[in-house]
C-alpha cells in the first residue's frame, strides 16, 4: 500500500503535469525537481532525454524510517525500463511486510518477481510486438532504513557515495563506488563471463569498438533481454520474424543483482545515483567534488549539466549547441542521463525536520518530449491484455 502510488507517472502523484522541458534552463530534453526532503537529509533528481523515446527511468519514495531509490535504463527501448518503474519497489514492499523488514533476500526475491513478471509479459507481447522480447533494462536501486545502506544492481548504472576525508587538506572528499559495473569492457566482469561458458569461443566478442556478449549487448546483467536468457523465445517463430536467432545452449545474461550491505558512517556525505549516461562523461571522483563543491538545490541538474559539457567538448561544440539538437539525433551525442542525489544529514534541525514528513514519491516523467507517453503504453498494454 505505502508503495502502490510510487508506480504512478509525476502528474498524478503531485496532481500536475511536467511540462516539455520542466524548467530545464532552456533545454527542452531536460527535467528536474531541485530539492526535496527524505528521512535522513534531502534528494535532488534530474533526466536528459537523448533517444527518440525515453528510456531511463527513476524514482525516489520516502517514508518517515526509510528512502527508496531507483534508477533503471533501458535498452532497445523503453518498455522494461517503464515495467520494472511500475513493478520493483511494490515488490520489495510486499517481500519486506513478509519478512519483518528489508534483507538481501527481501531484494533478491523482488528482483526475481520483476523478472517473472516482464517475461510473462514478454509471452503475452509476442504476438503484436515480437521485439519486446530483445527489450531489457539495468537496474539500481538504493535502500537507506535505520542507518543501514543497501545498494543492488543489475548492469552498468552506478551508485557513488561521497565521504569525507580528513588526510588529504587539497582533496576534503573521496567518491567510493558501491556498486559493480556488470558490463564486459570490464576484463573482471569479461572473464565471469567466460568462465561460465567455456565451450563458446565467441561468447564475448570485440566488435563496432566494444566488447559484446554474442557480439550484441554489453551489460551482463538485466531484467528481460529474454531471447538472451530463455531459448524458446529465440526459437519463436514470430521473433525471427523480427530478428536473426541466436543459438543458445544456456542463458547468456542473468537477472541475479550484486548486493551491498553497509552502515552510514558519520564521515558518508551524500550518495550518487546515476545511469551510465553520466558515467560516461564524469568519472567518480570529478562528480563528488560538484556535488561537495556547490549548493544542494538543483544540484542533480548542476551534474547533468556537466556531463554534457563534456559531450560537447568531446565533439568541439557547446553545450549551447547539443540544446538545440533534437532527440533521437542526440542520442549520437550523448546518452539518456538520470541522475538523484541524495544528502545525509546525521544530525541537526534538517535531519529532526525531515523525519516528520508523511510518505512521498518523486517519479521522473515517462517520457519529457511527449506527455502522451503513458497512455502509448496504456494502449499497447490494452491491446495485448
Amino acid at each position: 500500500m505505502m508503495l502502490r502510488f510510487c508506480c504512478r507517472p509525476l502528474e498524478r502523484c503531485f496532481g500536475r503535469r511536467p511540462g516539455v522541458g520542466g524548467g530545464g534552463g532552456g533545454d527542452a530534453l531536460m527535467w528536474h525537481t531541485d530539492l526535496k526532503s527524505h528521512a535522513s537529509g534531502d534528494y535532488s533528481i534530474a533526466v536528459v532525454q537523448a533517444n527518440s523515446n525515453l528510456e531511463d527511468q527513476s524514482q525516489v519514495f520516502t517514508s518517515p524510517s526509510a528512502t527508496y531509490v531507483g534508477v533503471y535504463d533501458g535498452h532497445g527501448g523503453p518498455e522494461a525500463s517503464r515495467f520494472v518503474n511500475k513493478h520493483l519497489f511494490p515488490f520489495m514492499h510486499k517481500f519486506a511486510i513478509e519478512q519483518g523488514g528489508l534483507s538481501a533476500d527481501v531484494i533478491k526475491r523482488a528482483f526475481n518477481a520483476t523478472e517473472e513478471e516482464f517475461c510473462h509479459l514478454v509471452k503475452r507481447s509476442l504476438p503484436v510486438k515480437p521485439q519486446i522480447a530483445s527489450v531489457g533494462s539495468c537496474c539500481l536501486v538504493g535502500a537507506i532504513t535505520n542507518d543501514v545502506l543497501y545498494v543492488a544492481n543489475l548492469g552498468d548504472s552506478r551508485a557513488v557515495l561521497g565521504r569525507r576525508t580528513y588526510e588529504d587538506k587539497k582533496k576534503p572528499v573521496v567518491a567510493e563506488r558501491l556498486s559493480t559495473d556488470h558490463n564486459v569492457a570490464v576484463e573482471e566482469v569479461r572473464k565471469e563471463v567466460e568462465a561460465l561458458h567455456p565451450d563458446d569461443s565467441h561468447i564475448v566478442v570485440y566488435t563496432r569498438g566494444v566488447w559484446r556478449i554474442k557480439g550484441i549487448i554489453q551489460v551482463s546483467r538485466s531484467i528481460g533481454d529474454v531471447y538472451l536468457k530463455k531459448p524458446e523465445f529465440n526459437r519463436d517463430p514470430l521473433f525471427q520474424q523480427f530478428g536473426n536467432p541466436i543459438p543458445l545452449k544456456r542463458p547468456v545474461m542473468t537477472a541475479e543483482p550484486s548486493i551491498l550491505i553497509r552502515k552510514i558512517r558519520p564521515q558518508d556525505l551524500f550518495l550518487i545515483f546515476a545511469s551510465d549516461g553520466l558515467w560516461e562523461q564524469l568519472s567518480d571522483q570529478a562528480a563528488v567534488e560538484i556535488v561537495f563543491k556547490y549548493p544542494r538545490a538543483g544540484i542533480a541538474k548542476r551534474l547533468v549539466r556537466a556531463a554534457l559539457q563534456e559531450a560537447a567538448k568531446k565533439r568541439e561544440m557547446r553545450y549551447d549547441d547539443i540544446k538545440k539538437i533534437d532527440r533521437g539525433i542526440r542520442r549520437h551525442f550523448h546518452d539518456d542521463i538520470t541522475v538523484i542525489v541524495i544528502y545525509l544529514d546525521h544530525k541537526g534541525p534538517s535531519n529532526d525536520r525531515s523525519k516528520q514528513n508523511a510518505i512521498g514519491c518523486t517519479t521522473a516523467p515517462v517520457d519529457i518530449f511527449s506527455l502522451n507517453a503513458d497512455q502509448v503504453e496504456k494502449d499497447f498494454l490494452h491491446s495485448i491484455s
